[in-house]
């Protein structure tokens, strides 16, 4: 087995505990192959370091939960924050297993942790697979509980954190409604 066979297989194991079976399997692992399959669509050719932070950038997500912290935003960003580098953590201690320097493990740390967006085009590269998935598998049922003003902030904050070309792609590949598709314009 390779180096990338094992650290995305130890991903997944991991992930095959999270408790969240709303769609018929764990939530995390079921995240982690979708992360897989459109970072594949989206770049082919992106280094094991890269397919690794998509495949964990959830991983163990139900070991730190939302209710556990203050309501509120700051809240939220604290939450938020301690799932990165949890989720950094962990994908760097399987890397190591895997037999990664510590310096591929760090650059996938760096990535899921979202350090460098829009300046690093692998953390770039991640944010748009990340925002691709949103939009693909669960924007359609999240937008079902979110008021109209609340939703179109979130496409537009959706939308500045990806790249050009990953904006174009969004309006070439998914039939947006007009006062939806337009965040992706700018």
């Amino acid at each position: 087995m390779s180096r990338l066979d094992a650290a995305l297989a130890a991903i997944d194991a991991a992930n095959d505990a999270d408790p969240d079976l709303r769609e018929g399997r764990p939530a995390a692992r079921l995240y982690g192959e979708r992360m897989s399959a459109e970072l594949d669509r989206l770049f082919p050719d992106a280094p094991d370091r890269l397919r690794i932070a998509a495949r964990g950038q959830h991983i163990e997500r139900w070991h730190l939960r939302r209710a556990d912290y203050a309501q509120g935003r700051a809240g939220y960003l604290e939450w938020r924050r301690d799932l990165a580098r949890h989720h950094a953590a962990r994908v760097g201690e399987i890397m190591a297993g895997a037999g990664y320097p510590p310096e591929e493990a760090e650059a996938a740390g760096r990535m899921i942790r979202k350090e460098g967006l829009k300046r690093d085009s692998e953390v770039q590269a991640l944010e748009d697979v990340i925002c691709f998935v949103f939009l693909k598998w669960y924007f359609a049922p999240f937008s079902e509980t979110q008021d109209v003003g609340k939703l179109h902030r979130i496409v537009e904050k959706t939308a500045r954190k990806m790249s050009a070309p990953a904006r174009a792609r969004v309006l070439a590949e998914f039939d947006l409604p007009e006062d939806l598709a337009a965040a992706f314009r700018q």
